[in-house]
């Protein structure tokens, strides 16, 4: 009986192990998922279509975003790398619990920068074999004219301005959540949770596209990680 005794005790003691260890990663809603110990934010995304089939967009737009929900409801899904379905609250709220604070986005021509701590951001994307390449989101970003790879940015957590939808009600919402832009490269919108340094004076001269040899074809599920470096 012993050797039973013994089994017994190391299954129960296996067992509170496992019901008292903390979870490395959380399901948030709506495809956000945390992961504390690697201190990273994943939201499932899909490669978005460069042309979209409407016609009101006669031709295909440079990028100025990397997220945003799909066409029609993502006022920015023309010129977008990737679409999401999370609500941009949602990562707002599961890059807080990592402890971030946002600071505050931009607008057009404005002197003030936009302000936040920094964030990598990259794609996981199919590889060979099944395996997954992650990639910095610079990488998959190219000029159109000269095809060289996008510098690489400095992405803030500004978080989104508040927006009051009906001027006749004093309530406000959180405005990305009413455009469905994740991250903007330039400052063409503040209803967005993160931006990068450029600003409109680069917006005039930096027309970016999509590296074609990097992503999968359009419709592809990936991922889209959000990185919290150490120390932030």
């Amino acid at each position: 009986m012993r050797p039973l005794k013994r089994m017994l005790a190391a299954l129960i003691a296996a067992l509170l192990v496992y019901l008292t260890a903390p979870a490395a990663e959380k399901e948030v809603a709506g495809g956000v998922a945390i992961d504390k110990a690697r201190r990273t934010v994943t939201i499932d995304a899909r490669i978005a279509p460069r042309k979209i089939d409407d016609p009101r967009y006669k031709e295909i737009y440079p990028i100025e975003v990397i997220a945003c929900w799909p066409f029609p409801r993502g006022q920015k899904a023309h010129e977008t790398v990737v679409t999401v379905e999370a609500k941009p609250s949602a990562v707002h709220r599961a890059l807080e619990s990592l402890g971030l604070k946002p600071g505050a986005p931009a607008r057009g021509d404005s002197t003030e920068p936009p302000r936040g701590p920094e964030v990598n951001v990259y794609l996981e994307v199919p590889g060979e074999a099944g395996r997954v390449k992650r990639l910095p989101i610079e990488k998959v970003l190219i000029d159109r004219k000269t095809n060289k790879a996008m510098p690489k940015m400095k992405w803030r957590f500004t978080g989104s301005v508040l927006t009051q939808p009906d001027p006749n009600k004093p309530e406000k919402v959180y405005g990305a959540d009413l455009t469905g832009t994740l991250i903007a490269i330039f400052p063409v919108t503040d209803q967005t949770v993160f931006q990068t340094h450029f600003t409109m004076k680069e917006e005039k001269y930096v027309k970016l596209e999509t590296n074609k040899k990097l992503l999968p074809g359009v419709g592809t599920p990936v991922k889209l990680v959000l990185e919290v470096p150490r120390g932030k």
